[in-house]
């Protein structure tokens, strides 16, 4: 998220023209053949933080999984991949992002359990029993807390939070403050300066 385009990955409608960009990587023994396009995080490749999160960790068990700020689909669609009993529901902001997730899914035949929406069109009763998230640090501090505080709160009683976050961008401090949010939360894997955090809502 370093060069100066990083501002369009956070708005509904990137002005940038539409490009798409083919992205392979594999996820928990599985190869997964992806679109990424432009106005969208992590054009072309697969960015160091969600590989790291991928290989830091094993598959959630079956159940109803959030990809939160899913971006073109890498997290929930490695996911629903390799979990054949999960349904994902990937957010995001940025509309672009949602049609790229949306098509990725249906061109891994994996439509029917994977759905991207954007925030305003997640139904508002709906809970889940994972959120896994590579999450927009960039929108600020306050932003963030915001955010996941939102999101948190649909996790079922028990339910599990996995995120990564570079430890540069605060993810210490993160977990620091989620703690004090009474969201217990441990480090689970740490590696090309990325925090793997783990957290439960109890």
């Amino acid at each position: 998220m370093a060069d100066s385009s990083e501002d369009h990955y956070f708005s509904a409608d990137p002005s940038v023209p539409f490009r798409r960009v083919p992205v392979t990587f594999s996820a928990w023994g599985h190869s997964l053949a992806l679109d990424s396009g432009s106005g969208v995080f992590a054009q072309g490749r697969l960015d160091i933080g969600t590989a790291v999160l991928l290989r830091e960790t094993s598959p959630p068990p079956a159940g109803r999984i959030l990809d939160l700020g899913c971006g073109y689909g890498a997290i929930g669609l490695a996911i629903a991949r390799a979990v054949p009993g999960a349904t994902v529901t990937g957010v995001d902001v940025n509309e672009r992002a949602v049609l790229l997730a949306n098509e990725n899914a249906a061109s891994l035949g994996l439509g029917e359990r994977f759905a991207a929406l954007t925030p305003a069109a997640v139904p508002s009763g709906g809970t889940y029993d994972e959120l896994w998230s590579n999450p927009p640090i960039r929108i600020g501090k306050e932003a963030l807390h915001a955010l996941l505080l939102t999101w948190l709160a649909r996790l079922v009683p028990g339910g599990r939070a996995v995120m990564v976050v570079g430890k540069n961008l605060g993810g210490d401090s993160l977990q620091r403050w989620l703690d004090g949010q009474g969201y217990p939360t441990s480090r689970v894997g740490s590696a090309k300066g990325f925090r793997v955090l783990e957290t439960v809502r109890s």
